[in-house]
């Protein structure tokens, strides 16, 4: 096997960078009072209408990658920008307001709010950001049909499949227009079936929201959609052996 090779950050002329590690590190406390150093150098540049799969070892550090790209978590050391924007020296109320606007998460679980339709609960975080009802509701409406859930937008969590309730996640990660969306194990929770017609959405969202996507993820099917595939591997991401095998 060829030794895999540290993959460069994209540079302005490949496109419009929409989300930027820069040489990332990510350490935490130890319990033997020593530190445990989870990312070590991760760099990674993702261009409007892109998307990149990351896989790895469970345990390698991909959530805690996901979640300092994304800005829920500050890096150790190393540079984060948000559609152009350095997350370093941000507040954490600038942060937030940066993190809304610029981007949107989806997770294994669909954290939806159980009380409210599907349709109210993509409207949720637009009328949270001021957004007039009616303006909201048309968004709201739009993103659901454009997930294939217009005939199930009017029904609660419980009265949906798994599946529709993680489309119904994505379409309220999608409300506030941002520019990345990043996705944990988005179809880890779904019999194969769903996690197909998941995979499928997901496939073509970046090219046609002309957002960037990251998706860290087990599911090769998941993967070989996108544009590039990236391994974790020693807190670094790098060239995925697997996915140039299968290419």
């Amino acid at each position: 096997m060829a030794p895999t090779e540290q993959v460069p950050p994209a540079t302005p002329e490949q496109g419009h960078v929409v989300i930027e590690a820069r040489d990332v590190r990510k350490e935490y406390p130890g319990g033997d009072g020593g530190i445990v150093r989870v990312l070590d150098g991760a760099s990674l540049a993702v261009q409007r209408g892109e998307m990149v799969a990351i896989v790895g070892a469970s345990g390698s550090g991909k959530s805690t990658f996901l979640h300092v790209l994304g800005g829920l978590e500050r890096p150790s050391a190393g540079a984060v920008l948000l559609d152009g924007t350095p997350v370093a020296g941000l507040d954490d109320d600038r942060l937030a307001a940066l993190r809304n606007r610029a981007v949107g998460f989806v997770f294994q679980f669909h954290h939806l709010l159980r009380e409210f339709t599907a349709l109210e609960n993509v409207m949720f975080p637009l009328r949270i950001g001021g957004h007039p009802e009616r303006m909201a509701r048309e968004r709201a409406s739009a993103l659901l049909e454009r997930v294939g859930m217009a005939a199930r937008m009017h029904h609660r969590p419980a009265e949906l499949s798994g599946g529709e309730q993680q489309r119904a996640a994505v379409a309220r990660a999608l409300a506030a227009e941002p520019a990345v969306l990043l996705a944990d194990e988005p179809s880890g929770n779904l019999d194969h079936g769903n996690a197909e017609r998941l995979h499928e959405l997901f496939g073509s969202l970046a090219r046609d929201l002309g957002l960037g996507l990251v998706v860290v993820t087990h599911n090769l099917s998941l993967a070989a959609r996108a544009d590039r595939t990236l391994a974790l591997e020693d807190g670094r991401l790098v060239t995925s052996p697997l996915m140039e095998r299968a290419g």
